[in-house]
């Protein structure tokens, strides 16, 4: 049997780039669909982004760490001195009259890291190291040692497929295993200033067939910008300008701790997520 898969990955609340990545996907004729987390955060996509989700019916699925921050908020782990944390936490006091409790509930439950076998190639998937999703130990200056651990899971696998540093990839571990990352379907990086202008939505489709793996086609799909800043600013996203310049340029903000106290102390986010995270202790999502 021949397996299409097309493994998607950090759609970060942009629905508009997930639309036309599963159009293509579909017109790609893939059989199979894996999602290797974050999903939400910090664009306007919440129940639309965990319904298109959900439609696919993704065999794989493992948490990034953007969803774990979407859950730290909901815990209350929030400091309100960190404008990094006030940026996570008034992103999500936005999003959540929007998201089913049930929904929400899912994502807790994935997984940091699963293993997969087709046609008898072994596979392992996670968001980033498969027992950490966050940090930069996989980024493209790292050293071979780190992208070796991505096969520290005690199974002899021959292809692991990562996520998290948004940048499509394609090396090798010391022992000449295959190493995967699709790239971002909702902010695409490269570290280069001319590649970085290429801001389409990126994801992969693998093929494996009887005799292997067949094919690895790194896909990037043109989407319309312009019309999801304009659902974000329809639906009145907070920190609406510094998304937009995300979305124009690709440059991001999230530890920007200088611009992001700015813009929050202007519309006072804090106190907004101040009175959030005191519903919160009194029971109240």
């Amino acid at each position: 049997m021949k397996h299409r898969i097309a493994i998607l990955a950090d759609v970060h609340g942009n629905a508009t780039a997930l639309q036309a990545v599963i159009e293509d996907s579909r017109e790609q004729a893939a059989t199979e669909y894996w999602f290797l987390g974050d999903l939400l955060l910090p664009g306007p996509g919440a129940a639309n982004v965990c319904h298109m989700l959900e439609a696919l019916k993704p065999s794989v699925v493992v948490r990034g760490n953007w969803d774990d921050c979407f859950l730290e908020v909901l815990d209350g782990d929030v400091d309100l001195e960190n404008p990094t944390d006030v940026f996570f936490a008034k992103l999500v006091e936005h999003l959540l009259p929007q998201l089913e409790v049930s929904f929400i509930e899912r994502i807790r439950s994935w997984p940091l890291h699963q293993m997969a076998e087709r046609n008898g190639i072994k596979i392992g998937i996670s968001h980033n190291l498969p027992e950490v999703n966050d940090g930069g130990a996989l980024r493209m200056s790292a050293e071979q040692a780190q992208f070796d651990k991505l096969f520290d899971c005690g199974d002899e696998l021959d292809l692991a497929v990562y996520a998290h540093v948004h940048h499509q990839t394609m090396r090798y571990s010391s022992r000449d295993q295959l190493i995967l990352n699709p790239g971002s379907v909702g902010q695409p990086y490269n570290d280069w200033p001319k590649l970085r202008r290429d801001l389409r939505a990126c994801y992969l489709i693998l093929e494996i067939d009887e005799a292997g793996i067949v094919d690895v086609d790194f896909r990037k799909v043109d989407y319309d910008a312009q019309a999801e800043f304009e659902v974000a600013r329809e639906t009145e996203l907070p920190y609406l300008e510094l998304y937009k310049i995300k979305l124009m340029t690709g440059k991001t903000f999230t530890h920007d701790g200088a611009r992001l106290s700015v813009v929050s102390e202007a519309e006072g986010y804090a106190e907004d997520v101040r009175a959030m995270l005191d519903r919160f202790s009194r029971g109240k999502l």
